[in-house]
């Protein structure tokens, strides 16, 4: 899986489990996500950058969805796997440090959706429209790759680009050593 992904050099892309923690992340990917990486607290965990970090607000441009789609990830997991201590204190963490989250899961809805497009905001670069495709393996591991995509000839192409391009300059892509994740 890794080498899947770093193997898509021009597009962001990482892989994700079920308790929607980043596992792995090409450069890019890294690049796209830099300030959930920078954030000690997130540990690579998309739900906890959501809910924990300023951040996400700004990045997120539309920080309500995505945080649903989190609790709804999160609480469809829960029924699934519901002796996964990982799970449980993931979700206590995010009960007990996040209001907004402890509403939205005392609501018991599942939101989940599965657009194609992701509208992000991205500190150095700014808006970015991208094409998200997010492909479950077929497997019991629960893993995911989500790959990220802009239409040529756009703003978001030439966001990518750049991103891409500090990553090289900055040694972005040796600060999150990732790999040694996965199962």
């Amino acid at each position: 899986m890794a080498r899947i992904v770093e193997g898509m050099p021009g597009l962001p892309a990482y892989v994700m489990n079920n308790r929607l923690d980043t596992l792995a992340a090409n450069p890019l990917g890294r690049a796209l996500y830099s300030e959930m990486f920078a954030d000690s607290a997130c540990g690579a965990n998309v739900a906890r950058f959501a809910f924990f970090s300023p951040a996400a607000r700004r990045f997120y441009a539309d920080w309500e969805h995505m945080a649903r789609f989190a609790v709804g990830a999160l609480r469809i997991e829960a029924g699934r796997s519901p002796y996964d201590r990982e799970l449980s204190s993931l979700i206590g963490e995010l009960s007990t440090r996040s209001d907004a989250f402890r509403v939205m899961w005392g609501s018991r809805d599942v939101y989940v959706f599965r657009e194609s497009t992701k509208r992000l905001n991205h500190p150095l670069v700014g808006d970015l429209e991208l094409d998200q495709e997010t492909m479950s393996l077929p497997d019991e591991s629960g893993l995911s790759v989500v790959v990220y995509s802009a239409s040529p000839g756009t703003a978001a192409e030439d966001g990518l680009k750049l991103l891409g391009g500090w990553s090289a300059t900055t040694g972005q892509e040796q600060d999150v050593p990732l790999t040694d994740r996965l199962p």
